[in-house]
């Protein structure tokens, strides 16, 4: 693969978008995931230009500009499974960058286009590390890059805390829409946005109750790494943006299970996405129904688009099993992360740091 060059800034910064940001509308969503239940709020943030991470992704930047470590004009580079691509090239065109993503093979044909047309420099990783899969070699690839692009910018949206502070602006959105708010249900991935909205919220509902929602497979609450068919969702590395000390409890999902709920969410309300956007759907509702009278809340981070060749595909599901005869309508109860590899959604009372926890 050839290596990418210096790329000249294709645009002048557009800070005309960035009123577009953030203000995403507050959606109560009813639709019975897969039993009746007495409804939750979901964030869509599929509707907010960029998508949920352009907001983590221009805080980043701006907190690189403020700090003198990305200079005009330079460029940025970063390892991305695709959704924070899409907000950093919004973040590029807004603050005048131009963006280089590492992405891997998994990445489908859909999104690699968009990146592409969004006026972003793509490149592909052919096979996951032996450790830490597709996100050390994605990983591994974007130092060496680094090395040839001298002035070049790596976020690093894994470990900086700006990414968590580019959802402080949704925290307060949040606070202006609701009266009240007893349950957060987050998605956990890199991080961000949990721990971006659980510190303002709480601060507002002292009582707040926060639920991380991982996938089965990931090691960011100390299950062991395994080879994930979810994207966006989990990890296999440990990111230090991760706020374990904020969350009451998790639950990990597994792929069928998220597939289901974004089916019944697309049939039944309209309202949908993908991986992530199932798996905190299906904890939401839970949440709803084991708590009668409590006002749930939870953060859709993107739409159905990106998703019509997997979980929308019949094919595609019938081939990797995602065809469940029978939804899980409970998760199963672990004592604590260690006790046992869950093979679906599984719920653990008792939330510790991995790394905080070995010898």
């Amino acid at each position: 693969m050839t290596a990418p060059v210096l790329l000249p800034a294709l645009h002048p910064a557009n800070p005309d978008l960035l009123p577009l940001l953030g203000r995403t509308p507050l959606a109560r969503i009813r639709t019975p995931l897969p039993h009746p239940h007495p409804g939750f709020w979901a964030k869509l943030e599929c509707l907010g230009a960029g998508g949920m991470k352009a907001r983590s992704a221009v805080a980043m930047l701006r907190g690189a500009h403020a700090r003198g470590e990305l200079r005009p004009g330079a460029t940025v580079v970063e390892s991305t499974s695709g959704t924070l691509g899409v907000g950093l090239a919004f973040a590029g065109q807004a603050l005048g960058h131009p963006v280089v993503l590492i992405g891997d093979a998994e990445l489908e044909p859909s999104m690699r286009q968009l990146l592409r047309a969004y006026g972003a420099e793509l490149e592909l990783v052919g096979r996951p590390a032996t450790e830490g899969g597709w996100q050390a070699a994605r990983l591994a690839r974007l130092r060496e890059v680094l090395d040839r692009l001298p002035g070049a910018y790596w976020p690093d949206q894994y470990n900086n805390p700006d990414n968590a502070a580019g959802y402080h602006a949704m925290a307060q959105e949040l606070i202006g829409e609701l009266d009240h708010l007893d349950v957060l249900v987050c998605s956990v991935g890199t991080g961000g946005h949990s721990a971006g909205l659980a510190g303002p919220l709480r601060r507002r509902w002292p009582a707040l109750r926060v639920i991380g929602v991982d996938s089965v497979g990931s090691a960011i609450f100390g299950q062991p790494a395994r080879a994930r068919l979810m994207r966006g969702l989990g990890s296999s590395i440990h990111p230090r943006n991760v706020a374990h000390q904020a969350f009451d409890e998790v639950h990990w999902v597994g792929p069928a299970e998220a597939v289901d709920a974004c089916r019944r969410l697309a049939k039944g309300g309209f309202v949908s996405g993908g991986w992530s956007t199932g798996a905190v759907a299906l904890v939401a509702a839970w949440a709803a129904r084991a708590r009668p009278g409590a006002v749930v809340a939870t953060v859709f981070p993107d739409g159905p688009h990106r998703y019509l060749g997997t979980i929308y595909d019949d094919a595609f599901c019938a081939a990797h099993g995602l065809v469940a005869a029978h939804a899980a309508t409970r998760p199963v109860e672990i004592p604590h992360p260690g006790a046992v590899e869950v093979g679906g959604w599984a719920r653990c009372r008792t939330v510790t740091d991995p790394l905080e926890a070995r010898p």
